[in-house]
């Protein structure tokens, strides 16, 4: 166990998790948060009552942080396709069909069970069994994905991801066209209120904002390959809003054609572009994903298509 004594100095009221984050960087900002939420926080002598509690100068906060347990998440030896790797993060190019963390039935066999093998010290990062992890990809999408390897890795991405400033670019072919050749989605999506293990567009101020920019790259007689860049981060958010649109993944049979117009045995979506900052780095990064051959075959096949169909 770890007691941390502060004194918070400011001139206005601010709230205090933030405080926290600024005094201990060492900690992820979500793991600062579940102390509060555990009680191990107090705030002039009184726990903590929530994250958002404003504090005023002057006051006084104790910080316990407990060791974390020995984590329950397995190593395994499963090959990674790492497309860069420095002291804080690593960029892998995670192939369809590997799920992020485990979860409700994938309980190995993960990219999370893959990287603990890879670098061991990752183990407890966030103080979560998810090590490293800062954003996901759905398991039959590919591509690039970027984890923290330190604590203090992990606080800089996720502030990345909050504040939007990392540029994500996605591949994806679509069954039909969109309605016009760029374009950018504004749908809130939340829950699906009769398919709960799904999500879905909402209307009437409900769900959370998601917005979706898109362009197209090339037109087949019944598809059309996308470029993609989510502004928001929400599930299934890309899947979702070109369903919305009237042309979803193709192979997508759950926000898609129920029958796949194409048979891969996945929804052509694949992570392509990463730009963002890394620790310490002065200048923006940016990492590319070639598509999977089975993605790239599709587009041969397409393509061809298209050419007997002109003679």
């Amino acid at each position: 166990m770890h007691d941390f004594t502060l004194r918070f100095e400011g001139h206005h009221e601010q709230r205090l998790d933030h405080f926290l984050a600024a005094s201990l960087p060492q900690y992820s900002r979500s793991r600062l948060q579940a102390l509060i939420r555990k009680g191990l926080v107090l705030v002039g002598g009184e726990t903590a009552g929530k994250t958002g509690q404003m504090i005023v100068p002057g006051t006084i906060v104790i910080v316990q942080v407990p060791a974390l347990a020995p984590s329950g998440l397995t190593p395994e030896n499963v090959a990674l396709d790492v497309v860069f790797e420095d002291a804080d993060v690593v960029v892998v190019n995670k192939p369809a069909g590997m799920v992020v963390h485990p979860g409700a039935g994938n309980l190995a066999g993960t990219l999370a069970n893959a990287v603990l093998a890879h670098d061991p010290s990752m183990a407890g990062v966030g103080g979560e069994e998810r090590p490293g992890v800062v954003h996901r990809l759905d398991k039959a999408t590919s591509g690039l994905i970027v984890l923290a390897k330190n604590d203090n890795a992990l606080r800089w991405l996720q502030e990345q991801f909050q504040t939007r400033e990392v540029r994500k670019t996605y591949l994806a072919l679509v069954d039909g066209k969109p309605p016009t050749v760029s374009g950018r989605i504004e749908a809130a999506i939340g829950r699906d209120p009769s398919h709960r293990k799904q999500m879905s567009v909402l209307p009437g101020g409900k769900g959370r904002e998601a917005t979706t920019d898109y362009s197209t790259l090339e037109v087949f007689a019944s598809h059309a390959l996308l470029e993609v860049h989510p502004v928001t981060g929400r599930t299934h958010q890309i899947r979702i809003h070109c369903a919305f649109l009237g042309c979803p993944v193709a192979g997508d049979t759950v926000y898609g054609w129920r029958t796949p117009s194409i048979s891969i045995g996945r929804h052509f979506l694949h992570a392509w572009k990463l730009e963002i900052a890394l620790p310490l780095q002065p200048e923006r990064r940016e990492f590319e994903a070639p598509l999977p051959l089975e993605l790239e075959q599709i587009l041969v096949e397409l393509r061809a298509g298209a050419a007997a169909a002109t003679t």
